[in-house]
């Protein structure tokens, strides 16, 4: 029958087969019409008359015979396949029907010609075969209409609007279906009902419109719904399903089905902001809330009649979820026991593609803390830190430099092995009480290990919960939503979709807004990071030793903390830096770098302890009243982050290697971490400085056999070029046997506010002595103090007496003076060179120094001291008498026993005799002495040799006028006058003197006095002559006036004889 033969000839041999098929059976179905016999030539339909007919309608049925043969031949020709045969015997049947008055099949001739027609352009369509087909067809629907057959005109509509089904001529189409439907209403059987909405749908949806169609297969579903049985529901759920893309009701599993292709993604990804929002837009536009509750109901109930769960429990989530706000609180708790009446049908596990409750979105993903930070390391740079600590006193502040486009998402970076947490946000808008079963995070990766939770959401609330998970390997990862067990089935919440679905919400297209419901109005808009996990790296945990709470001091005081530092990572730390940030820095006075480099590398699971030492600040008087409103016991304040002072630690582990070399890729270098440790201080109010003040007093000194020696108090500068050095740094003590000259004293007074015990110590710092009698060396410099410990209990005070003696310098140089001279023509000018300005500056500096040497130290108990910032209070007391302070007298007196002389006269001493070498004794005087006479005293009636001694504290010769006064306890004086009892020997008055520069002069004398009792000796000088350095120290500008000096009252005690 098949030739072996090539493929071209093999088909031509199968078309020759078929033609000739086609050909013998044509002319078989043509020779059964023309020699079929009378009595059954005439066709009849179930429209012709049942009855007996008449004799005319005998002839109108044989006129009708040849016309209805001619159609039927016609239709044997389709069949056989000859389209021009057919179009022949069809013509000749519509004319003989037309004549015949036989409408219906006049009109199914007209049909079978349309069909000959189309069948013979072979499915070539123009608008000419258009014309002639929509002429014909509307010719046949009239004619069926006359004969009143809805069936054969619902089929002629249908089949018109069929062919006639493009975009272009919609419109036509529509009507066409349109009236199809109205006929439908006629129709009296179901199934007819039903395959006429079947078409209907099918050509709306040709045509692109899938509402109408949607609806049209609602009521084919609909009609499935009337019958009672299974596989009537099972297609009503099938036709639902297909129908719920149209009311934006789709599950997600068909829509994950019929997403677009991922060039069409990417496309519309690269368009922005605006092509999102339009999008957006068009997923909720015209939504039909009341129409989606209607479709989905019928989904609900169709999967309920199917016996299918799964579909039951998606319809019944997507119906709570999408649109709980037009359901009663009745309706929710139906909906609720649907959801759980399904779940108990399906397998444990069971996973669907639709969540239900709760609405998820993502809160924040929160930064790293401050004690695991990561700071990026730049290849090939040593101090890598450097730029990286927060720049003012905030850790996170808004004002820094960010990247301002949109597209650009925020960067976080985890670590391998290191717990990590998500905050997400859960909202129950819904009437009942909701039951989280399981929550935990959904990641796009395998890289990740999460943690679940459960959760449970109280009536319309929200609530921000921590989901944690750890990250497994090295990648990018993205948190995608989260996965929530609830109602029995385990669900995806994806963040985009409730993104979308709020801001849908807030353009006013859907109606869902569950976080506005539950009390959070706010539009949050949380764009999703990306996130890379980078190796693991070391991990350094802080601890305070002694407790991590803020540390209580008090004003002023030191105290020694110890900060831990413990790898909890799992590789060493092998560079460390530490540093300081924030404010009040100067709070800490010593860090143990050296400790922490010693320990390095640290190992996992090794600790190292540093050493910090803390000096607590001053409170200002804002903060003190507000302590004040607290009661006496609370006042102070707390350095909060961002105030006070906080320990920077940089560090980081191994470097990655490649082979033998280290990578230089930033991207893969390993990063280190920033540890930010707050030293949270409490300071309270301490011992409080009420008042510093000077005060001056004339304690007279008892005369002795010596006199003291001159005090300085360190190394000035005393002419240009040269430097002397002075020895004495001892304090001036009250001594009655040493001699004492007119005091300054320094008086602070303190008060103790608190509810513990002060113990005090004033001290004088000064510079570090050779030998070894020093009573205390401190950081390279000694500390004299001036009294033993003085306590302070509560609610007390005491004050404290500071003399300044030590602090005088010992020559009076004219260079601490401005200069004065006139010029040629009367003029004051003021002569300042450089080298007197910088003996100025260093005279400025010189009490600057002077004055911070007085430190005023307390203890409290065993481990709290500190010192008192007395230094403003002290310049403040000073800054109107420091001259006077610091400056010499240009002249000074003093009074003594003297030594057995042969004559009365004036001895002028140099700087550099001994002038305190000891007096030899008579025999008299020394048994005298050992029969029990008090030091310092004088037997009366008897003539004791005294000394003045005139000491010049300038650089230049003093001529002088001299004078020795001596006074009785009532003041009178005892050298003159009628009742003088006092007699003397030598010259007391009028004694012409010169004192060389810097030098010294005795004049001796001897008195007897008559009366026992107690006596002062005065010395005095009138210089008429002065220089320029005494005239500025006697603040006056006249030559001519003369300066008149005096010295300290000298006491004699005067005994009687025995």
């Amino acid at each position: 029958m098949f030739p072996p033969t090539d493929w071209k000839t093999l088909e031509f041999h199968m078309q020759t087969l078929m033609q000739d098929l086609a050909a013998s059976l044509l002319m078989d179905f043509e020779s059964w019409v023309l020699r079929a016999e009378s009595a059954g030539t005439i066709l009849k339909t179930p429209l012709d008359s049942q009855a007996s007919l008449s004799s005319e309608e005998v002839i109108k049925a044989k006129k009708r015979r040849l016309g209805r043969a001619q159609k039927t031949i016609g239709d044997y020709c389709l069949l056989a396949g000859s389209p021009v045969d057919a179009n022949a015997h069809y013509s000749t049947a519509i004319e003989l029907a037309r004549l015949t008055g036989d409408q219906f099949w006049h009109a199914g001739a007209i049909e079978g010609s349309v069909c000959a027609l189309v069948i013979d352009r072979m499915g070539q369509k123009d608008q000419m075969l258009e014309e002639e087909v929509k002429y014909r067809y509307y010719e046949v629907i009239q004619l069926y209409r006359r004969v009143s057959t809805i069936s054969f005109e619902l089929e002629a509509t249908l089949k018109l609007a069929r062919f006639l089904c493009r975009r272009e001529i919609a419109k036509e189409v529509v009507e066409l279906l349109m009236s199809a439907a109205d006929g439908a209403k006629a129709l009296i059987d179901a199934s007819d009902r039903l395959v006429l909405n079947v078409e209907i749908a099918r050509l709306f949806g040709a045509l692109g419109y899938e509402r109408k169609a949607a609806f049209f297969s609602r009521q084919v579903a609909q009609l499935y719904l009337q019958q009672d049985n299974c596989w009537a529901a099972i297609s009503a759920l099938q036709v639902l399903a297909m129908t719920s893309k149209s009311y934006r009701v789709q599950s997600k599993a068909a829509m994950n089905r019929s997403r677009h292709s991922s060039d069409e993604v990417q496309s519309a990804c690269s368009d922005g902001v605006r092509s999102q929002t339009q999008s957006i837009a068009a997923l909720f536009e015209s939504q039909w809330s009341t129409l989606q509750m209607v479709v989905l109901k019928e989904i609900l109930l169709s999967a309920v009649r199917a016996g299918d769960p799964l579909a039951a429990w998606s319809a019944a989530a997507r119906l709570l979820r999408l649109h709980y706000p037009l359901i009663t609180p009745a309706g929710q708790s139906g909906l609720s026991n649907a959801l759980t009446a399904s779940a108990e049908r399906l397998p444990c596990g069971t996973r669907c593609a639709d969540p239900a409750l709760p609405f998820a979105r993502l809160y924040s993903i929160p930064s790293l803390p401050s004690q695991m930070e990561i700071v990026k390391r730049i290849p090939g740079k040593e101090d890598w830190w450097a730029g990286s600590a927060p720049s003012g006193p905030f850790i996170y502040t808004p004002f820094g430099k960010g990247d301002t486009s949109d597209d650009k998402k925020q960067e976080i970076i985890w670590i391998v092995g290191e717990p990590v947490q998500v905050l997400v946000e859960l909202a129950n808008p819904c009437t009942f009480e909701l039951s989280v079963e399981s929550i935990y995070l959904s990641v796009n990766s395998e890289n990740f290990e999460a943690f679940p939770t459960s959760v449970t959401l109280l009536p319309n609330t929200s609530q921000v919960i921590s989901l944690s998970g750890i990250p497994t390997s090295v990648g990018p990862l993205t948190v995608e939503g989260c996965i929530v067990h609830c109602f029995g089935v385990i669900t995806e919440h994806l963040f985009r979709d409730v993104d979308d679905l709020l801001l849908g919400a807030g353009q006013g297209l859907v109606l869902v807004d569950p976080f506005r419901s539950s009390g959070f109005p706010k539009l949050r808009n949380v764009p999703n990071p990306n996130i890379s996990v980078v190796p693991s790296l070391p991990l350094l945990i802080p601890h305070v030793v002694g407790g991590d709470g803020s540390t209580v001091l008090y004003e002023g005081e030191i105290r020694d903390i110890q900060i831990s530092l413990a790898n909890a990572g799992a590789v060493p730390v092998v560079e460390a830096n530490i540093s300081l940030s924030g404010k009040q820095q100067e709070n800490v006075i010593s860090i143990g770098h050296e400790m922490l480099q010693s320990a390095l590398p640290l190992q996992p699971g090794a600790s190292v302890v540093i050493p910090v030492r803390l000096q607590a600040g001053q409170l200002n008087l804002e903060l003190e009243n507000v302590g004040n409103r607290n009661g006496p016991g609370n006042v102070g304040r707390i350095f909060k982050e961002g105030n006070s002072p906080s320990l920077v630690i940089h560090y980081a582990g191994t470097l990655a290697q490649v082979g033998d070399s280290i990578q230089n890729d930033s991207c893969s270098y390993p990063p280190g971490r920033r540890l930010t440790v707050p030293l949270q201080v409490r300071v309270l109010q301490g011992l409080c400085l009420v008042q510093a003040r000077l005060l001056s007093m004339e304690i007279p000194a008892e005369i002795s056999r010596t006199l003291p020696a001159p005090s300085a108090a360190g190394q000035y500068i005393m002419d240009r070029g040269t430097t002397t050095e002075n020895i004495a740094d001892s304090l001036v003590k009250i001594d009655p046997y040493r001699g004492s000259w007119g005091l300054r004293l320094l008086e602070l007074e303190f008060r103790n506010p608190t509810e513990v015990m002060f113990e005090i110590t004033v001290c004088i710092q000064g510079n570090k002595r050779e030998d070894e009698n020093t009573e205390t060396v401190k950081d390279g410099q000694t500390v004299d103090c001036l009294y033993p410990t003085t306590r302070i209990d509560r609610d007390y005070g005491a004050r404290v007496l500071i003399p300044l003696e030590h602090f005088k310098l010992p020559v009076l140089d004219k260079s601490f003076f401005g200069m004065e001279t006139k010029g040629k023509e009367g003029f004051v000018v003021k002569i300042s060179s450089n080298a007197e300005k910088q003996t100025k500056a260093e005279l400025n500096a010189a009490i600057k120094d002077l004055t911070s040497r007085i430190k005023v130290k307390w203890q409290s108990g065993r481990n709290s001291f500190g010192e008192m910032n007395i230094k403003d209070a002290v310049q403040e007391a000073l800054q109107t008498s420091v001259m006077d302070v610091l400056l010499p007298d240009p002249l000074t007196f003093g009074f003594r026993l003297g030594r057995n002389h042969s004559s009365n006269g004036i001895t002028d001493t140099s700087q550099e005799a001994n002038l305190n070498a000891p007096i030899i004794e008579t025999e008299s005087y020394s048994d005298f002495r050992g029969k029990g006479q008090p030091k310092g005293s004088i037997l009366a009636h008897e003539l004791t040799p005294l000394e003045i001694l005139v000491r010049n504290n300038t650089k230049e010769a003093i001529r002088m006028i001299l004078s020795i006064t001596c006074r009785d306890v009532a003041g009178e004086n005892c050298f003159d006058g009628s009742k003088a009892t006092v007699l003397w020997a030598g010259v007391l008055s009028g004694i012409e003197v010169e004192v060389p520069p810097l030098g010294e002069a005795i004049h001796p004398f001897a008195v007897c006095f008559l009366v026992p009792g107690e006596y002062t000796l005065l010395g005095a000088a009138v210089i008429h002559q002065a220089n320029e350095i005494l005239r500025a120290r006697a603040r006056t500008d006249s030559a001519q006036e003369p300066i008149f000096c005096s010295g300290p009252p000298f006491r004699v005690h005067v005994i009687g004889t025995l």
